[in-house]
Parts: C-alpha cells; sequence; structure tokens
C-alpha cells in the first residue's frame, strides 16, 4: 500500500490518537521513537567519537534527551547543550532532562548567547534534536546562532524528524531563517512532503523513515492525496500472460515520432514500447527516417508520413489501441496543425511528451479538448510552458494537482521523485531512478513504456504507476552496472527485462 504523506497537522493528530487509543504514555511513545534512532545511529558511530546532541525545548528536544541517555548508557562520549530557561519547555522534555541529570553520565552545557556556543571539531557526530516538524516560523536568535555554528562546523549532522528550520508542508526559504544542513534525516513512521523537492536536498540529506508504532486504525483512515509509491503497490497490477495468447491479445501501439535529425527519439521509444510487452509497435515517421528505423528495430512495424522531414499527417488511427506522440516531432507549423486534428480525432487517451507539449505550450486553448485520461510527461520546463512559472515546488505540486482535475488528465511531472498526478486529485511520488537518467533519451524510453503497457489494456492509472516505476527501476539496474555518469538511455531498455523479472518476483 502506498505510504501516506502526512501534513504536520495530520502527524500531531497521529501522535494524538496513538497516545490515547493504544494507550501509551506520551513519554514512552518518545521512548520508542528514540530507541528507533539510537538503532539506527548505532553502526554509524566509533567508539572515542564525541557525539554533540542539540536539544530545543519542545518533545524533539525530549527525543534527543533520551538519545542521549540511551547512547550514554552504551557507553558513548555524549555531550548535551540546550538553551536553559526551563519556562517554555514542555513536560516530557523536563521529565527526560531530569532522567538524563539523575544518569550522570552525559556532560550537560546551556548556551545563553553566542559566546557560550560550543567549538564542534569536524570528526564528531551532531544530532539536530531543536525543532521537529511542528515549526511555524523561520529561526532566528540564539536558536539561529546555534544553527550556523552546526552548520559551519563541517561535522557529520543527524537530523530527528526534520532538519530544524525547515517546513515541512511549505516553502522554506534560507534567506528568512537559519535551517540545519543534515547529512542525514531519521523521520518519524511517514516521510515529510519536503522531502520530495529539490530545493530541500542540502538540508535533508538522505532520508530514512523509522517505524515508532504510530495507531494503524489513524494511519488506514487518514485521507491525504500525496503518497510515496511502494513496490507492493506496483507487482500486483502486472498482467499474467495465459499459455494460448498471441501478439493480438497485447494490443497496438502507435507511435508518432521522429523528424530529420531526431529519428534517435522514435527508435527508443518504440523499442522501449515493445520491450514493455505490446504485441505490435507502429511508428509514424518522416520518410526520411524509414531506413533508420528499419535497419535499428527490425520488430517495428513503420507508417511513412507523406513529408520526408517532420509529421504532417494522420495515419488511420482505428487499428490502434494506444497512442503515443512526441518524441522528436520538432515543432513544425504543419507539425502542430496535424497534432491538433489528432487531437479532435482520436477517441482513446493520448500520451503526449517532448515537442507535442511543447505545441501545446504555444497552443494552451487545446488543453481542453486533450481526451479525459491522457497522460501527459512534461519535465520542469515543459510543464512551466503549459502552465506558468512559480516560486518553489510546493506551488508547482499545487499547480500540478489542479492542471490535471482542471484538464482531466494524468500529469507524470519528470525529476527526481517523480510526481504523477490523477485526475482525482491524488498525487504519488515514485522512489525509483537515479541522477545516471538525466539524459538524452531518457524521456523517450518512458513515452515507450507507456505506450507499451496502455497497449496491453492496462488503464491510464496503472500504466502511469506502473509505468515510471519500471522506467526508474530500469534505470537503477542500469546504473548498478555502468553507474551514473555513463548510463545512456539504451541501456534503460536493455534493463527492462530485468526490471520485469524483478517486480514477477
Amino acid at each position: 500500500m502506498a505510504v501516506k504523506i502526512l501534513s504536520t497537522t495530520q502527524i500531531r493528530e497521529a501522535d494524538a490518537f496513538t497516545i490515547k487509543n493504544e494507550p501509551i504514555a506520551s513519554l514512552l511513545l518518545m521512548e520508542r521513537a528514540a530507541i528507533a534512532c539510537v538503532q539506527w545511529i548505532l553502526p554509524m558511530l566509533v567508539k572515542d567519537q564525541q557525539i554533540r546532541i542539540f536539544c530545543g525545548p519542545g518533545n524533539n528536544g525530549g527525543d534527543g534527551l533520551v538519545i542521549a541517555r540511551l547512547l550514554s548508557a552504551a557507553g558513548f562520549n555524549i555531550k548535551v547543550y540546550h538553551t536553559g530557561s526551563h519556562a517554555n519547555h514542555t513536560e516530557d522534555f523536563l521529565t527526560n532532562f531530569d532522567e538524563l541529570k539523575n544518569q550522570g553520565l552525559a556532560g550537560i552545557e546551556e548556551i545563553s548567547d553566542s559566546s557560550s556556543l560550543p567549538v564542534i571539531e569536524p570528526e564528531d557526530l551532531v544530532i539536530d534534536a531543536l525543532f521537529g516538524s511542528g515549526l511555524a516560523r523561520p529561526v532566528s536568535g540564539i536558536f539561529g546562532s546555534i544553527i550556523s555554528c552546526i552548520n559551519n562546523s563541517g561535522a557529520i549532522t543527524i537530523a530527528i524528524d526534520v532538519p530544524s528550520g525547515l517546513f515541512c508542508d511549505s516553502y522554506s526559504d534560507p534567506r528568512a531563517g537559519k535551517i540545519v544542513q543534515a547529512a542525514f534525516t531519521l523521520c518519524f513512521q511517514q516521510p515529510r512532503l519536503a522531502f520530495f523537492f529539490p530545493e530541500n536536498e542540502d538540508f535533508v540529506g538522505e532520508w530514512e523513515v523509522l517505524d515508532i508504532g504510530l495507531h494503524p486504525e489513524f494511519l488506514e483512515a487518514v485521507i491525504t492525496n500525496n503518497n510515496l509509491l511502494q513496490e507492493n503497490d506496483i507487482w500486483p497490477m502486472l498482467k499474467a500472460r495465459p499459455r494460448f495468447a498471441h501478439k493480438g491479445t497485447y494490443g497496438h501501439g502507435l507511435l508518432i515520432a521522429g523528424s530529420y535529425g531526431k529519428m534517435g527519439a522514435a527508435v527508443l521509444a518504440s523499442k522501449a514500447g515493445l520491450r514493455s510487452g505490446a504485441g505490435l509497435i507502429t511508428a509514424h515517421i518522416p520518410a526520411k527516417g524509414y531506413q533508420v528505423l528499419q535497419t535499428a528495430l527490425a520488430e517495428a512495424m513503420v507508417s511513412i508520413d507523406e513529408s520526408e522531414t517532420h509529421f504532417s499527417r494522420l495515419p488511420e488511427l482505428s487499428a490502434y489501441n494506444a497512442i503515443a506522440v512526441g518524441p522528436g516531432i520538432g515543432m513544425h507549423p504543419q507539425t502542430a496543425s496535424t497534432l491538433k486534428l489528432l487531437i479532435q480525432q482520436t477517441e482513446i487517451p493520448l500520451i503526449l511528451d517532448a515537442d507535442a507539449l511543447n505545441i501545446l505550450g504555444e497552443n494552451i486553448t487545446w488543453l481542453p479538448f486533450l481526451p479525459k485520461g491522457s497522460i501527459l510527461t512534461p519535465h520542469l520546463k515543459e510543464f512551466e510552458r503549459l502552465t506558468y512559472k512559480v516560486s518553489d515546488s510546493f506551488e508547482r505540486n499545487k499547480l500540478q494537482t489542479e492542471f490535471s482535475v482542471r484538464f482531466g488528465v494524468y500529469v507524470i511531472l519528470k525529476g527526481a521523485f517523480t510526481c504523477i498526478s490523477f485526475p482525482d486529485g491524488r498525487c504519488f511520488f515514485n522512489p525509483t531512478g537515479n541522477p545516471g537518467m538525466a539524459t538524452g533519451g531518457s524521456g523517450d524510453v518512458l513515452s515507450g513504456i507507456l505506450l507499451g503497457l496502455m497497449a496491453q489494456g492496462y488503464t491510464a492509472a496503472e500504466t502511469c504507476l506502473l509505468g515510471t516505476y519500471l522506467h526508474g527501476l530500469a534505470g537503477d539496474i542500469a546504473a548498478s552496472y555502468y553507474g551514473f555518469e555513463s548510463l545512456i538511455a539504451g541501456d534503460i531498455i536493455d534493463s527492462l527485462p530485468e526490471a520485469f523479472q524483478q517486480l514477477a518476483g
């Protein structure tokens, strides 16, 4: 089941529901969270290493105090820093502060102003427990000074729950307040929306979700639009192949692709469509591309356009179960006019990529006429051309969702944690994929995969989720052989068989 990405308010509600209905005391829930953190941290510790834990006044600070007590009991060299004046500290913080003092193993120091900031050595380990996910305003003052001290130290920093100063549900402007730059973030139970956006990468680092036993009844019932895909969501979608199947069983996909100088896009997308299981793929290409495609891919059929160099006329559409258009087609005016005819005449959802999206970006009045359930696969700039420029990823995520709902289409916004928005307002972030896939032709491969799946009879929703996950998984397999720098789009196609086998398990 996809992991729900909860808001800050929903996380608080999950804690409260668990405390009431498990039932469990809040102190014991804090202990459970700290134990999960310590179990994750222990393998990376060196026995004589100085571990510096910075604790804020709230329950995130309380987590840090419990971590300090547990690590001290295990024989590690712990120093805890707090800001004194316990008037605004939570009750659970104060209880754990007293327990740590009574244990008598950790050093405890108060930071009253900038002059009392510690000297952090690069070889130290820093644990950030200043503020958790409930932060509501930018961090400044003494806490801002502490964060600057941590960031300037060069020490590896582990953030508990979220990096202090980072908002979970809205943009965090580093010019407005200080934010911890963590190497690792250990968040509790569910990932935070902020983790999926590029502007937060330097703050979050590598993140890990730790199960702290929040009540499953709440997690099952809570409603959220944002979700993180899991392999268990994907493999049940795979259709079994009956013994007496034939090529007609698995559909006929039409790929409209290629123009003079861009025939590689048609080759890549056609091959990916066939590798994804389509019974037949026909590529409609300019006449000059005929020899290229037939030489590169004997298994694909070809529909030859009247134009030597670009897409200028529609083939007969009735024979096809799925249609993808866009890879390498260029921006010729005749191509734009013919794309408009395709939108008007097709009775099935379209898969639109690359130059098809760029043409739509210049003709946004066509958007309401897209067949419902069509799939658009833009990268960030292509999506910006379809909509408008936004200031941050949170706004873009909102805009993407609104776009899908308004036009009744699926949008696969490509990038790290590719976001798939549904016409019903739901979003799914994809965990597969890697930086090596940032290479020419990778998007053409995705279009081919989607075409191959839709031709077989997968629904548009299944096509988006399964296709995006497979594309990233094949990229991960390819990267394991070639590394990030040497990976090319064809490697993704060549890794599709292993990706299917891995999912089929």
